[in-house]
């Protein structure tokens, strides 16, 4: 199988797996203007030549833009292989060249933000422990980030300590997001006519550099909702879904 490492180059002509679309398109347009401006720091963003959700994106733990301590270290931003493509080996494939390249770069190891179980958005933890990824740190309620050290001796990164901080959160909703994600593009303003519809409390809080990103009440900075400070789940909602909230929150 072909990879194919997009740059600024070929970003123009390139489909970005996670929202094929032509360029015009609110998420594409969101997702390859922030890649270009990540590109300079290190990002590497590698697909297989298949029209389809099939790539590995990671950058220097030092630019991720998630609260944690990795020195040294590649993070992860996804690793995402769906649909027809499952089951063809492409997930080893793209993991296994990313860890040539950040041997090759001298890097300690891979970080990535998984989960005590499977879920949405974040990497499946039986197939990094399979590839041989261990738990470095968790955070509540539910977070792990996992690491690879090249070298044993190498220092275990962690979360800041700013991912259980929600005290000063306000009433209502809070929602903290990030245009790594295309889908944020199209359902954040979503969400936020439904909530203004049902006159909820509502606030999007547009992650826009690196160092609010590192500073952040949560691993998961791509998207994150609150309610009244509480932590109530990192999915990409649909609008059926973030309904289904709002009724159990009596709005």
């Amino acid at each position: 199988m072909e990879l194919i490492k997009i740059t600024h180059d070929n970003l123009e002509q390139e489909h970005i797996c996670c929202a094929i679309a032509n360029n015009k398109d609110i998420r594409v347009l969101s997702k390859k203007n922030w890649l270009r401006d990540r590109f300079d720091e290190g990002l590497v963003f590698l697909k297989c030549n298949v029209r389809g959700k099939c790539f590995i994106e990671y950058i220097p733990a030092e630019y991720a833009w998630t609260p944690i301590k990795a020195e040294g270290y590649m993070y992860i931003d996804c690793l995402w292989v769906s649909g027809q493509f499952k089951g063809l080996g492409y997930s080893n494939l793209l993991l296994n060249r990313c860890i040539e390249d950040c041997k090759a770069k001298g890097k300690k190891g891979l970080v990535i933000l998984s989960s005590k179980k499977k879920t949405s958005f974040l990497s499946d933890p039986k197939y990094m422990r399979y590839k041989g990824f261990e738990t470095a740190d968790t955070a509540d309620p539910y977070f792990e980030l996992m690491y690879l050290p090249f070298d044993i001796n190498a220092d275990k990164p962690r979360f800041k300590g700013c991912v259980q901080e929600h005290r000063d959160l306000t009433k209502g909703f809070t929602l903290y997001y990030t245009s790594q994600c295309p889908f944020t593009a199209k359902y954040v303003p979503l969400l936020e006519n439904i909530a203004k519809i049902r006159d909820a409390a509502f606030q999007a809080v547009h992650i826009q550099t690196k160092s609010e990103a590192q500073n952040a009440p949560t691993p998961f900075t791509t998207f994150s909702l609150f309610y009244d400070g509480q932590f109530i789940t990192h999915e990409i909602l649909s609008e059926k879904k973030f309904e289904k909230i709002l009724i159990s929150k009596g709005l």
